[in-house]
């Protein structure tokens, strides 16, 4: 097994600065940023099916993906921007079985303009969620 030669000042480098916006409810979920550097990009990170600050994961996945886009919209139009202006989607499910009825849901939110998107298997989620989704949307 070969070993990293990263030094402490390359790790210090690349962790997040105090100028960066953190998500806001942060409690129980870890900070997300929504926007690094200079870009014409929005990143949105970590959206939970969170109501209220809480995940309800006894929820159907199907459920928490229509949760998890309602947050989205919501700090979308935070920043003045739609669904419409989501270019790229990361879909985390605990349970892969359950990609139709996300899918489904995903395909309603969006209608004809799918953006691009990817759906990645993990193991467990914070909150107990069934769901969690990244966006990076356009911002000019």
């Amino acid at each position: 097994m070969q070993q990293s030669n990263i030094n402490q000042q390359q790790l210090s480098s690349r962790a997040s600065t105090s100028s960066r916006k953190q998500r806001s409810g942060t409690a129980f979920t870890g900070g997300y940023g929504t926007k690094a550097g200079s870009s014409d990009l929005l990143f949105l990170e970590g959206q939970l099916p969170t109501e209220d600050g809480v995940v309800d994961g006894d929820q159907p996945a199907a459920e928490q993906m229509n949760r998890a886009l309602s947050n989205l919209e919501t700090a979308l139009e935070e920043q003045g921007r739609t669904l419409e202006d989501v270019l790229k989607m990361t879909v985390y499910l605990t349970d892969l079985e359950q990609y139709d009825a996300v899918n489904e849901v995903y395909r309603e939110a969006f209608g004809e303009q799918l953006p691009a998107r990817a759906v990645v298997g993990v193991s467990e989620l914070l909150g107990g969620a069934s769901v969690q989704l990244d966006a990076v949307a356009a911002i000019e």
